[in-house]
């Protein structure tokens, strides 16, 4: 318990000074370039030491709880025990299926839970005054994370160069956009940012360097990363996509009806 305490109160000591020149700058221009009292003084203090004491708890869990967890998931799953697999079967890339079909399962789970998707979500549907569906959009950004990390984890296994699939993933993106609607093409864009935020980096991190470290012949150094990078692309192409599908479908409505009107 001792420990915890210690480590918590070095957590919060870093937080502290990583907040510091955020607060600091905000009152710079508060009070000398606008001259104008801080409102609500009280609230903005106490709103702040949530916001410090909260990162700090944050950092805390991932640095005691998502970390390991999705390392040790990734060595469980890839133990060769588990996979029924030999030593000279390890290199054969369909003996980790279980990787993948966790990787996915995981990705969608923490993609439908992440705050800033949540956000994004909420105020696409607001603006858009109920054409677009908040839940609907997080299962499709979701379905889209899934994908990438079952094809991210597929990558590790086998060794693939990273950037053959970014660089077909922006190919497909960019053939995508010129045919998307126009109204949906910046909210697609968005909607891969947000996917790589509090809850899904971490375990996705951990995952990815996990699985490098467990597979033979694999650096965590070198292949270990990426995976973040095909959390970022494929909600894109899963958003556009669905775009795609929505419009073709209201097209095919209107056909329809005016063959019915003649």
């Amino acid at each position: 318990m001792i420990d915890y305490l210690t480590d918590f109160m070095l957590v919060l000591f870093y937080t502290c000074r990583d907040v510091l020149p955020i607060l600091l700058l905000i009152i710079f221009f508060q009070l000398i370039v606008l001259k104008q009292p801080v409102p609500h003084l009280k609230r903005v203090i106490l709103g702040g030491v949530y916001v410090v004491l909260g990162l700090a708890l944050f950092l805390m869990g991932l640095e005691k709880a998502l970390f390991p967890v999705g390392k040790i998931m990734a060595t469980q799953l890839s133990d060769p025990e588990f996979i029924g697999a030999s030593a000279s079967e390890l290199s054969n890339w369909s003996s980790y299926y279980w990787i993948y079909i966790f990787a996915a399962l995981i990705g969608f789970a923490t993609t439908i839970a992440e705050p800033s998707l949540i956000a994004v979500a909420l105020k696409a549907g607001e603006v858009s005054v109920g054409t677009i569906s908040p839940w609907g959009l997080r299962v499709t950004v979701a379905i889209g994370v899934a994908l990438a990390l079952a094809l991210g984890t597929f990558r590790i296994v086998t060794g693939t160069p990273l950037f053959i699939y970014i660089m077909a993933g922006y190919i497909i993106v960019i053939i995508q956009t010129i045919f998307a609607p126009r109204k949906l093409i910046a909210l697609a864009y968005d909607s891969g940012g947000v996917t790589t935020s509090t809850v899904t980096v971490p375990l996705v991190a951990a995952l990815g360097l996990g699985l490098s470290g467990a597979v033979p012949g694999r650096n965590p150094a070198i292949d270990g990363f990426g995976l973040i990078a095909f959390a970022s692309l494929f909600p894109i192409i899963t958003v556009l996509g669905y775009a795609q599908l929505m419009n073709l479908k209201t097209r095919l409505l209107k056909i329809k009806t005016k063959k019915d009107a003649i």
